[in-house]
């Protein structure tokens, strides 16, 4: 039996889902081990460099188009360099510093609660409907309720994983407003080069210490960082985007808290306290609300298979 015919046999769908959130939730555990060693724009830098020589590595073999070549191209890169890759990396990595994995996960959650909220001033998207505008409210009251005295990191710490989540939105949003002729692959592999290089020089610019950490627990969770997170879940995503549609790939934002607090519970011994779990349900249920139709569509279709399973 050949690999494509062994695929064909799995729960794709389901299988694809669970790695990927496992190995995304993840990454905000392997943050907030590494950078108690690493410098953390340092530590964020050496990721993406690596992790995007690999990814073009990958691409490389896949597509024939190497070059960035229409200003749209330019652009895409620019945007995914500066936005999705150094502004939103350089924030959390300072920010989970102080801020627990799980706690960052939940407030990054509210990338498509943010996104809802900006899309009129940047995209020229119609004006928020009335249940929208309810989830962006719970979303951030989840947020508030996270970021409060019992919440599970300082006040700063949580002011600049929010402005982590508005850099990613930001730079989601803008990538709307351009057609590059570059595929997905190649575009997030230049623009994880350009963001590191962006990295490595706020790194200099803040006088972090160029010294690489020697303890295997730090070279451990960069080498996680890269291969895991950066380019296995990176791909296979490319998968689940093929196999159910972007609309309901992008679910896989509902698990990666789900799966960054489990992961955190088991391997550092993370304990949440009542307001953090409120405020994770808050957030939760602020994005369901945002984002109803999809979550609809899947109660749908999950329901006629219960349905079709029991008849």
């Amino acid at each position: 039996m050949n690999l494509d015919s062994l695929w064909s046999r799995l729960p794709t769908a389901p299988l694809l889902f669970v790695t990927v959130a496992l190995l995304w939730g993840g990454s905000f555990v392997a943050i907030e081990r590494g950078v108690e060693s690493w410098p953390p724009l340092l530590f964020a830098g050496l990721r993406y460099a690596l992790a995007g020589v690999l990814v073009l590595g990958i691409a490389r073999l896949r597509h024939t188009q190497l070059a960035v070549r229409t200003r749209d191209d330019w652009l895409a890169v620019a945007v995914t360099g500066v936005f999705v890759i150094f502004a939103h990396h350089a924030l959390l990595y300072v920010g989970q510093e102080t801020v627990p994995g799980a706690v960052a996960s939940a407030l990054i959650a509210l990338s498509p609660v943010v996104t809802v909220l900006l899309a009129p001033l940047v995209v020229g998207d119609d004006r928020l409907t009335p249940v929208a505008l309810v989830g962006v409210a719970v979303g951030f009251l989840g947020a508030v309720t996270i970021a409060g005295p019992g919440g599970g990191g300082d006040l700063r710490g949580i002011a600049l994983i929010a402005g982590a989540t508005v850099a990613f939105a930001l730079g989601s949003l803008l990538l709307r407003r351009v057609e590059p002729t570059l595929s997905l692959a190649w575009m997030q592999g230049w623009g994880m080069l350009l963001g590191a290089g962006l990295l490595l020089v706020g790194s200099r610019g803040l006088g972090e210490p160029l010294a690489i950490p020697g303890s295997p627990v730090a070279l451990a969770t960069l080498a996680y960082l890269v291969v895991g997170p950066g380019v296995i879940a990176f791909l296979l995503y490319f998968r689940l985007l093929a196999t159910v549609g972007p609309s309901r790939a992008n679910l896989v934002g509902y698990l990666e808290p789900v799966a960054a607090t489990g992961l955190a519970v088991i391997l550092l011994g993370y304990e949440p306290t009542l307001e953090t779990l409120v405020g994770f349900a808050l957030v939760a249920v602020g994005f369901a609300l945002v984002d109803g139709r999809r979550v609809r569509g899947i109660a749908r279709t999950l329901a006629g298979r219960v349905r079709a399973s029991v008849a």
